[in-house]
C-alpha cells in the first residue's frame, strides 16, 4: 500500500499524518480523533519507528501492507546485532514499552531478519477501518 523512509524523529509527525490518510482516505486534521483501528496502527507505527530510529541503523523503513482481512505494519532497520526485547522489568517512565504497546493494540507481533535488515511487524483487522470509510 505505502512505504515511508525515515532518518530522524522529526519525521514521525509526517508519518502519522500520512499513515492516517493511507488508512482512511483523508488527512488527519489538527486535534482530530482517530477511529479505533487507524488509531491503533498509527500508535504502533510511531512506537516501532521510534525504536528503530533510536536503536537501529538507518534508514528506518515503515511499510503498510494489506490482504483481504488484515493490515500488516512492517518497520525495518539495518542493525542485526540488536534483537527486539519486551521490557517487562523496567520501571514506569524508563521507556522500552514499544513492543508491549504493539502486543496490546495489534492482533499479533513478530520479527524476522533478512540479509542486512531486521523487520518488526504487527497485524491489525481491516474491517473497522473499512467501515469508517478507509481503504477497501
Amino acid at each position: 500500500m505505502r512505504t515511508w523512509a525515515l532518518s530522524t524523529g522529526a519525521e514521525l509527525r509526517g508519518l502519522r499524518a500520512s499513515l492516517h490518510e493511507a488508512l482512511t482516505g483523508h488527512a488527519l486534521a489538527e486535534g482530530e480523533e482517530l477511529d479505533d483501528i487507524p488509531e491503533r496502527i498509527v500508535l504502533v507505527a510511531t512506537e516501532l519507528a521510534t525504536n528503530a530510529l533510536l536503536h537501529g541503523l538507518p534508514p528506518t523503513t515503515v511499510r503498510l501492507l494489506r490482504d483481504d482481512d488484515l493490515f500488516i505494519l512492517d518497520v525495518a532497520d539495518h542493525d542485526l546485532t540488536s534483537v527486539p526485547e519486551l521490557a517487562d522489568t523496567r520501571p514506569l517512565g524508563a521507556g522500552g514499552r514499544g513492543l508491549q504497546l504493539a502486543r496490546a493494540f495489534s492482533l499479533d507481533v513478530g520479527w524476522y531478519a533478512t540479509e542486512g535488515t531486521k523487520h518488526i511487524w504487527a497485524s491489525f483487522p481491516r474491517r473497522e477501518a473499512d467501515e469508517a470509510g478507509g481503504t477497501r
